[in-house]
């Protein structure tokens, strides 16, 4: 029996878009994390500034006025976690390296980690986000070899082409030799644009559980869900299981090449480019125009929306 290959490379491509955008996301963050401690051990100057400022943005971050060793003055925002401690015209502690020729402060207070904890927490949030996408995949795989493996029972099968959840959805109508009928969700696959109704197959798994369902010439449809009766409303399906084309009005000459209109990858890569464009509108809108957190929302954005669009099972 061969793969499921569309479905296997839609499964390879949501793993690697997790990965890939996880390894990018945690190492700008990583890298900017390790630049921001490497400057605070090297400041190692302390002067005392004053509070210009409170209250700014949603983390009541505070503003304050400083002077180096060189009698410059800075005025520079700072994160901080005692808010109620810093107040306009109290007293802040900063600690700078005086051999920089533009020095940047430091709270000199060690406990006010706020700026290093931004960038390293959403590591932290990244991981809790890019396991369970990959578990999914991970389940998916597993659970197909396996309810593979299960004894087969012949039923005939019928496509259809619904919605669920406003996303357009591939299910095969199964009859048993019985007449009792079920609806199993698959992931697409071309061949089945080309099957005809009533179709045989051989459908393996248990009666309540997900079927894998293989089809005469050995091609084995992935699962989504389980094995659900014919009565359950699980979508609103199409009147007839075909895929219109507007092209089939026609008639082409004989040697005509028949190309699709968008190439199979369109969705996703649309998709990748929303999550992009959020990402920054939302890095910007957060950060006052923050280059590390505009690119961390970015990356972060659409490693989310196209890891969620291969895992709805898309098809063109």
């Amino acid at each position: 029996m061969r793969r499921p290959g569309p479905a296997l490379r839609v499964g390879l491509l949501g793993v690697a878009v997790t990965l890939t955008g996880y390894a990018l996301f945690a190492g700008w963050l990583g890298l900017h994390a390790q630049r921001y401690t490497a400057a605070r051990d090297r400041a190692t100057e302390r002067t005392v500034g004053v509070v210009v400022e409170d209250g700014i943005g949603d983390e009541d971050d505070i503003r304050v006025r400083w002077t180096d060793a060189q009698n410059r003055t800075h005025v520079q925002r700072f994160a901080v976690y005692d808010t109620d401690r810093y107040r306009k015209g109290g007293r802040f502690p900063v600690a700078y390296d005086a051999g920089d020729p533009t020095p940047e402060g430091f709270p000199a207070d060690p406990d006010e980690t706020a700026t290093e904890d931004d960038l390293i927490m959403p590591i932290a949030l990244g991981t809790a986000a890019a396991l369970p996408l990959l578990g999914v995949w991970a389940w998916r795989g597993l659970r197909f070899c396996r309810t593979a493996r299960r004894p087969g029972r012949p039923m005939t099968a019928r496509v259809r082409y619904g919605l669920r959840r406003a996303t357009r959805t591939t299910w095969l109508e199964l009859t048993a030799p019985d007449g009792a009928r079920h609806r199993q969700r698959v992931m697409w696959h071309p061949i089945l644009d080309d099957t005809p109704a009533d179709s045989p197959v051989t459908v393996h798994g248990p009666p309540r559980g997900p079927a894998v369902v293989a089809l005469l010439d050995g091609t084995r449809l992935v699962p989504l869900g389980r094995l659900r009766p014919a009565t359950a409303l699980t979508a609103l399906f199409d009147d007839e299981a075909v895929r219109a084309d507007l092209r089939d009005a026609f008639v082409l000459p004989a040697d005509t090449v028949v190309r699709p209109t968008r190439a199979a990858w369109w969705r996703g890569a649309v998709t990748a480019a929303a999550g992009t464009a959020v990402g920054v509108v939302a890095g910007l809108a957060v950060s006052g125009g923050s280059l590390v957190t505009t690119v961390a929302f970015a990356l972060c954005a659409t490693t989310l929306l196209t890891s969620t669009w291969a895992l709805s099972a898309p098809q063109p």
